[in-house]
C-alpha cells in the first residue's frame, strides 16, 4: 500500500522510474519546447552581442571618445579652444549634392564628406589600392593637384557613375580626381540614414566647391580623442555648465551609432514577441503530448489510486516528470540559441559595424528558460491537474466517456499565476509596452476565440440533422465524438495559421504600398538648396523642360525646438512616439498653403498680408503626442535665433502624400527676411524624367536633386533585410504549429485505434474509414482557416493602420496561401496518423483490452 504521508520524495522516485522506459510521447513535446527557447535565446543573444560590439567599438564607430555636432553652423571659437586643451581634434562637415562625371556627364546623389588630416581618430579608413597610411584619409588620397583636388569614393558611386580610379568628377565649382575607392569607412554606422554613396574629400576642397552657403543643409562634427586624465562625463559636464544653452548635440563613445542601436532594440522586441508567440504555440503542443501521455497513463494512475496513492502524490509524480524533460528542453533548446548567434552573425548585412564575438549571454539564456518553464507550466497543469482529481473508476472509463471538469482552483490559479508572469516578463522588458502588451491581450484572446471555435464546431456538428451518407455521418460523429481532436487541432493550427497569416499580410502591405502606390503618387525628385536669386530661373527651366509637371517650391529653413510654454524641451514628459520632434533639427517653412497633404482641423489659416508676432501652425497628431494645443507656444531656435511663437492652427498631415508636408509652418512675416533656401518637387515619367535630372542639375550645379527612385531603394533594400529576419522567425513559428498539429493528432491515436477496430468489426473497409477521416480533417482544416484569416487579418490590420499608420490592403496570395495551407497540413498529418491507426490488426487491440 501506498500510504498518504509518502510526500514528494516518492513522487520523485516514481518520476525517475517512469521515464526509465524511454521518451516515447515526449518526442513532440519536446520539440515544440526546444524549438521556442531557442528562437528566443538566440534572439536574444544575438542582439546582445550586437549592442556589446557597438559598445566594444564605440570609439571607432564615434570617431573619437566624444562628437560635437552642429547644423548649418561652425562651433564657436570659444567652443574649439576648449575642445583642443581636451584633447586631440578633428573637424569635418556632411551634406548631401550631387556628383557629376566629367567624363560621360551622368550625374548622382552622393554624401559629400570633407575630413581634415586627422581623420579618423580611430578605426582604419582603408582604401583600393591601398595606401602608405592605412590609419589616416591619406595626403596621396586628398591633395590638391594642379587643377584638381583628391578624392575617394564609394564602390556603388563609381558603378553608378561608370566611373574608374583615374577618371574625374565635377562637385559644384570643383573638380575631382577619383585616387581610391573606399573599402572601409570605419564611422559609416554612426552617420544613419544616407541617401547616397559616400564621396571624401579634404575641407579645403568643400570650401573652393561653393557649395557652402546661407541655408545649405550642412553638417559640422567635431570629434575629440580625449588626452589622458580627462574622463567622457567630466567633459561633457563641463560642456554643459559652460554653454548650457549651446545648441549643439554631443555624443560619446557610449551614444556612437544611435539610429542603429534603435533599430536593434525595436528589432529584439518585436523578433523576441514572435519567438514567444512561436512558443505559444508550441505550449499547446506541449499541453497536447501531456495530454495524450497521460491518457497512455489512465491505467497507471488508477491502480496507483487503487493502491492507496492520494492526489497529491499523483500530480507530484508526473509533474516533476514533466518538469525534469522539460528541463532537459529547455537545456537544449538554451544550447543552440547559444551557438546561434555566431553561425546568424555571418549572415548579418554590412551596415551592422561589428563583428560577432561568440559567447554566453547569461541575460537572454535566463529570459528564454524563464519562457519556456513557465510556458510549460502553465500548459501542463491542465491535463495533470484532471488526473489528479480523478476517481479510479473515473480513469478506467476515460477511453469512452473522457472526463469533462475543470481541475480544482489551485491548479487554475497555478495556470493564471504563470501567465501572469508570462505577460509581466514581456510587457516589462519590452522597449515598447504598448506592442507587447498589445500581442499578449491578442494571444490570449486568440487562444479563447479558437477554444470557442472548437467548441462551437463539436456542439454544431453534434446538432446537424442525420446525414444521409455513411462516411458524412461518420465524419461529422468525428468531430464531437468522446475524445475528439478537434478542439487540439483548431486551437493547434489555428495559432500558427494566425500568425503566418498577420506576418504575410504586414510584409505585402509595406511592400506594396512602396511598389505600387507610392510611384504613382510621389514626385520624380525632390530639388534642395535652391539661392534665392536662383529660385525664378529654376522655376522657368524646369517649365522649359518637355514633359514635366507640377513643379511647387517652398522655403526651405531648418531650426531645433527647444521649449514648449517656456520649459526647456529636454524636461518636458511627452509621448515617446513623438520625442523625434525635440530631438535634433525639424525642417521649417513658411508662407504656404497647407496644401494636398495636410488641411486645418482646429483654428484658422493666417490672411496673405499677415504681419502680427510670430505664429505658428503645428501638426495635430504631433502637438497632442507633446501635450500641446492651440495658444500654447513653441520657442525653435533658427540659426542661433531664438523665436517664440504662439500655435493659430492644427493640421491633420499625410505622410504618404509624398509632397511637402513640415510639423511647424511658420506664418508668412516671421520668417521672410531670415537667409534661407529653397526647395522644389517636380513630376516628370520616362524620358522626361532623365532629362529633367540632367537639365537642372547641369543648369545649377550646386542644387541637390533627391531621386525617388533612389531612395524606394534604398528603403526597400533596408525592407528586405527586415523580412529576412522576420520571415526566419516566421518560419520558426510555422514550424512550431506544425508539430503541435503533429501532436494533436497524434495526442487522440489511442482513440483513433479503438474506433478503426470497432468500425473494422462491423465490416467497414479501410476506404472507407479514410474518406470519413479525410472529410473530418478536411472541415476542421476550412473551419480553423476562416478563423485564423480573420484573426490574421485583425493583426494585420492593427499593425499597418494603426501602428504603421499606413492604409491597409487585404492580400488575395496570403489568404489562399493560409487556407491551402491549412487544409494541406491538416489532411496530410490527419491521414497519416489515420493510416497507422488502420494498420493495427483488430485481434491485436481486442486481445490487449
Amino acid at each position: 500500500m501506498i500510504t498518504r504521508h509518502a510526500g514528494v520524495p516518492v513522487a520523485f522516485r516514481f518520476a525517475l522510474r517512469e521515464l526509465r522506459g524511454g521518451l516515447r510521447g515526449f518526442r513532440i513535446f519536446m520539440a515544440c519546447l526546444i524549438l521556442g527557447v531557442a528562437a528566443i535565446a538566440a534572439v536574444g543573444s544575438l542582439t546582445r552581442a550586437i549592442q556589446d560590439g557597438l559598445n566594444r567599438e564605440g570609439q571607432n564607430i564615434l570617431g573619437g571618445d566624444i562628437e560635437v555636432s552642429l547644423f548649418q553652423q561652425e562651433a564657436p571659437a570659444s567652443l574649439v579652444a576648449f575642445m583642443k586643451q581636451k584633447g586631440d581634434v578633428s573637424v569635418s562637415a556632411r551634406l548631401r549634392t550631387m556628383a557629376r562625371s566629367q567624363d560621360t556627364g551622368q550625374a548622382t546623389l552622393v554624401e559629400l564628406r570633407a575630413v581634415d588630416g586627422r581623420y579618423p581618430l580611430y578605426g582604419d579608413f582603408l582604401t583600393l589600392p591601398q595606401m602608405d597610411n592605412p590609419a589616416l584619409f591619406d595626403k596621396r588620397v586628398s591633395a590638391q593637384g594642379d587643377e584638381t583636388w583628391g578624392a575617394a569614393v564609394d564602390p556603388l558611386l563609381a558603378d553608378r557613375l561608370k566611373v574608374k580610379v583615374g577618371d574625374r568628377l565635377r562637385v559644384g565649382a570643383v573638380t575631382l580626381d577619383i585616387r581610391a575607392l573606399i573599402d572601409k569607412e570605419p564611422d559609416k554606422a554612426n552617420l544613419g540614414f544616407q541617401l547616397g554613396p559616400s564621396l571624401l574629400v579634404r575641407g579645403q576642397a568643400l570650401g573652393e566647391s561653393g557649395l557652402v552657403t546661407v541655408g545649405s543643409l550642412i553638417n559640422h562634427y567635431y570629434k575629440i580623442r580625449l588626452f589622458a586624465g580627462n574622463s567622457v562625463e567630466g567633459v561633457r559636464e563641463q560642456m554643459k555648465e559652460r554653454w548650457p544653452d549651446g545648441g549643439w548635440r554631443v555624443r560619446d563613445r557610449s551614444t556612437s551609432a544611435p539610429g542603429l542601436r534603435r533599430f536593434i532594440v525595436q528589432m529584439e522586441t518585436f523578433l523576441t514577441l514572435v519567438g514567444l508567440a512561436a512558443l505559444v504555440v508550441g505550449g499547446v503542443g506541449v499541453g497536447n503530448a501531456v495530454k495524450g501521455y497521460m491518457d497512455r497513463k489512465t491505467r497507471t494512475i488508477a491502480t496507483l489510486k487503487i493502491l492507496g496513492a492520494d492526489g497529491a502524490t499523483i500530480f507530484a509524480t508526473y509533474f516533476l516528470q514533466v518538469l525534469l524533460i522539460g528541463l532537459f528542453s529547455v537545456a537544449v533548446g538554451l544550447g543552440i540559441g547559444a551557438l546561434l548567434p555566431g553561425v546568424l552573425g555571418r549572415l548579418l548585412p554590412d551596415t551592422i559595424p561589428v563583428d560577432i564575438a561568440t559567447g554566453v549571454y547569461p541575460v537572454a539564456l535566463m529570459l528564454a528558460a524563464a519562457y519556456g518553464l513557465l510556458i510549460t507550466i502553465a500548459f501542463t497543469a491542465w491535463p495533470l491537474g484532471k488526473a489528479r482529481d480523478l476517481p479510479a473508476v473515473r480513469l478506467f472509463r476515460a477511453l469512452v466517456a473522457p472526463e469533462t471538469r475543470r481541475p480544482r482552483p489551485l491548479y487554475m490559479a497555478l495556470i493564471g499565476g504563470t501567465v501572469a508572469m508570462v505577460a509581466l516578463l514581456a510587457v516589462g522588458l519590452a522597449n515598447n509596452h504598448l506592442l507587447a502588451g498589445g500581442f499578449i491581450a491578442g494571444a490570449v484572446g486568440a487562444l479563447a476565440l479558437l477554444r470557442l471555435t472548437s467548441w462551437t464546431i463539436e456542439r454544431g456538428a453534434a446538432r446537424l440533422p442525420r446525414a444521409r451518407g455513411a462516411l458524412t455521418r461518420m465524419a461529422i460523429a468525428n468531430l464531437h465524438r468522446p475524445g475528439a481532436a478537434t478542439g487540439a487541432v483548431v486551437i493547434s493550427l489555428g495559432l500558427g495559421l494566425t500568425l503566418f497569416a498577420a506576418l504575410a499580410l504586414i510584409e505585402g502591405n509595406l511592400r506594396t504600398q512602396l511598389s505600387e502606390e507610392v510611384p504613382s503618387e510621389a514626385p520624380a525628385f525632390f530639388i534642395l538648396d535652391i539661392q534665392p536669386d536662383q529660385l525664378e530661373d529654376f522655376t522657368a527651366t524646369a517649365d522649359g523642360v518637355d514633359g514635366v509637371r507640377d513643379v511647387i517650391t517652398v522655403p526651405s529653413l531648418r531650426g531645433r525646438v527647444i521649449k514648449l510654454n517656456g520649459t526647456p524641451a529636454s524636461e518636458v514628459a511627452v509621448d515617446p512616439d513623438y520625442r523625434w520632434i525635440l530631438r535634433g533639427d525639424r525642417g521649417l517653412s513658411y508662407g504656404m498653403t497647407p496644401g494636398e497633404g495636410s488641411r486645418v482641423v482646429e483654428g484658422d489659416w493666417w490672411p496673405d498680408d499677415y504681419s502680427g508676432e510670430p505664429e505658428i501652425s503645428f501638426g495635430k497628431a504631433e502637438a497632442e503626442g507633446l501635450g500641446l494645443d492651440i495658444g500654447d507656444t513653441v520657442t525653435v531656435t533658427v540659426l542661433g535665433r531664438e523665436i517664440t511663437a504662439r500655435i493659430r492652427s492644427l493640421r491633420e498631415i499625410n505622410w504618404g502624400s509624398f509632397g511637402f508636408n513640415f510639423v511647424i509652418l511658420f506664418d508668412p512675416h516671421t520668417l521672410k527676411a531670415a537667409p534661407h533656401t529653397h526647395m522644389a518637387t517636380l513630376k516628370a515619367d520616362g524620358p522626361a524624367e532623365e532629362n529633367a535630372h540632367r537639365t537642372l542639375t547641369q543648369t545649377f550645379p550646386n542644387i541637390t536633386a533627391v531621386r525617388m527612385k533612389e531612395v524606394l531603394s534604398t528603403v526597400n533594400g533596408l525592407l528586405e533585410q527586415i523580412g529576412s529576419a522576420v520571415r526566419a522567425t516566421a518560419v520558426v513559428a510555422i514550424l512550431a504549429g506544425v508539430l503541435v498539429l503533429a501532436g494533436a493528432i497524434a495526442a487522440g491515436f489511442r482513440q483513433r485505434v479503438y474506433e478503426s477496430v470497432i468500425l473494422k468489426v462491423v465490416g467497414a473497409v479501410r476506404g472507407q474509414v479514410l474518406a470519413a477521416y479525410a472529410l473530418e480533417f478536411l472541415l476542421i482544416g476550412l473551419v480553423t482557416a476562416s478563423i485564423a484569416l480573420g484573426l490574421g487579418l485583425l493583426a494585420g490590420w492593427i499593425v499597418v493602420e494603426q501602428v504603421m499608420d499606413m492604409d491597409f490592403r487585404i492580400l488575395a496570395l496570403p489568404m489562399l496561401i493560409t487556407v491551402g495551407a491549412s487544409l494541406g497540413v491538416t489532411v496530410l498529418f490527419g491521414l497519416a496518423s489515420s493510416f497507422q491507426a488502420l494498420s493495427i490488426k483488430p485481434n491485436v487491440v481486442l486481445r490487449s483490452e
